[in-house]
């Protein structure tokens, strides 16, 4: 027989026909000769009620010693429920017990656990209503991300992840090596090394995505990033996923309209497929949190260019934790006072000062400012950044040499100026802030299943 999913029962029920279900055990209580087991499969948020009569064969020796965490497979016919709250049950006919899970020690009851606790057996937490809802609705926008762009015909590359360049020049990669500590520390080059040069792990594909939309025109590269920065705020992580697509023959404009079409799509997809886990969150987590997600579908989003943010954020007169100037770089309490208390929904802000972006920026005439855009939402602060790449030979060599860059190690990006170079721009995407705006949950460690911070790196 044919194993179901309880997805796929509760949207199409068999009543009065004969099914087998696998799962785990939530709950398991007793009513005289009858035992009412709460099964979940992790296919949905829903459980699916099983009814087990004691004329079973194994009743007593092993039904009515189910505990939450145990694995069974239950066959049987499912039918309408006389009781509320539930349309059907499945009455079992068997039921055999795949594993079992000592109650004594095993850490999920059915009870709420804080996050806090949850992120100390990750490798138990995805069982949990709200961390199980998380990895639906993560994989659900990933597989929505994959379509958006082929349907607009772009092209996935698979870029590097061990780079000898830093995108952002920030200088905080994981270095990659072979070498044994004690060669390390003895001062060995690197020239001994398995590249033969210094390398680690990416921030960025971006650079190698523009090489590969300027000859494909459309591409996007998705994966994983790191990034070595000593930060434990509920903000960061050292090992994150980015959405990262170069366009030619795009500007600005045409970036930010590519940007706005892909979080809009994106949100009008979680709200049509994944219902009812966003009623959990929007019950448990983020009160609102529906109402806030259609915002973002509805409303077109808002205009400013840095000059104005920084006005509106002087005249406000907020006592804001960071000051406010002209060349600042804003932080998440001025992008949220932005988006949330300004615009009432999501805003592009454009034109930053040059000095607090990366050298690949096209520059203005003016030379003061850079072709950037920053997408800012509720509840999170900036979830995109991009810009016009500069497509200007001599102009981006200043900006490289003004920088500090080596030009020889960025003599092939060069190139890319040199041999049939165009107009071009692209944007970066932070997949877990877009989890977060979506789930409305508060510490990015959740809305990753493995979390990479500081100290931490366990399962």
């Amino acid at each position: 027989m044919k194993q179901q999913t309880v997805t796929e029962i509760f949207k199409n029920p068999p009543l009065d026909k004969k099914i087998t279900v696998c799962g785990w055990v939530r709950t398991r209580r007793n009513s005289g000769s009858l035992t009412f087991i709460e099964l979940s499969d992790g296919s949905c948020l829903s459980s699916l009620q099983v009814v087990a009569e004691s004329d079973l064969a194994n009743f007593e020796t092993e039904v009515k010693k189910l505990t939450t965490g145990c694995a069974i497979k239950v066959s049987g016919l499912l039918v309408s429920s006389p009781a509320k709250g539930q349309d059907i049950e499945l009455r079992a006919l068997s039921i055999e017990v795949l594993g079992w899970a000592d109650p004594a020690d095993y850490p999920l009851q059915k009870k709420r656990h804080s996050f806090e606790f949850l992120r100390s057996i990750a490798h138990l937490r995805p069982r949990t209503n709200a961390l199980g809802a998380v990895a639906r609705i993560r994989s659900v926008l990933s597989f929505g991300i994959h379509e958006f762009f082929v349907r607009r015909n772009f092209y996935q590359v698979h870029t590097p992840v061990i780079t000898t360049l830093d995108c952002e020049g920030a200088g905080e990669m994981f270095t990659v090596t072979s070498l044994k500590p004690e060669r390390l520390q003895s001062g060995n080059s690197f020239a001994e090394d398995f590249f033969g040069r210094r390398a680690g792990l990416t921030v960025s594909g971006q650079l190698q995505a523009e090489v590969y939309a300027l000859a494909l025109g459309r591409v996007y590269t998705f994966g994983p990033t790191f990034r070595a920065e000593n930060s434990n705020t509920s903000r960061h992580l050292a090992e994150f996923w980015m959405l990262e697509p170069e366009m030619a023959f795009c500007d600005l404009g045409c970036n930010m309209e590519v940007a706005e079409s892909l979080i809009r799509n994106l949100v009008a997809r979680v709200l049509e497929t994944c219902a009812d886990d966003l009623a959990l969150f929007d019950r448990f987590v983020s009160k609102g949190l529906v109402k806030k997600l259609e915002t973002v579908r509805d409303v077109d989003f808002a205009h400013m260019d840095y000059a104005s943010a920084i006005e509106i954020l002087t005249d406000s007169r907020r006592q804001f934790e960071y000051p406010v100037f002209w060349g600042m770089d804003m932080q998440a309490e001025h992008e949220r006072f932005l988006c949330e208390e300004v615009a009432g929904c999501p805003v592009i802000v454009t034109n930053y000062p040059k000095e607090i972006k990366p050298f690949y920026m096209r520059l203005d005439e003016e030379g003061k400012t850079v072709a950037a855009m920053d997408i800012l939402v509720p509840g999170i602060g900036e979830l995109v950044g991009g810009s016009q790449r500069e497509e200007r030979y001599d102009e981006l060599l200043a900006r490289m040499i003004e920088a500090g860059l080596d030009v020889d190690e960025y003599a092939w990006y060069l190139d890319l100026r040199k041999y049939g170079s165009v107009v071009h721009s692209g944007f970066g995407l932070g997949f877990e802030r877009l989890v977060q705006l979506v789930t409305g949950m508060a510490n990015i460690r959740d809305v990753i299943p493995f979390p990479r911070t500081p100290g931490s790196a366990s399962c």
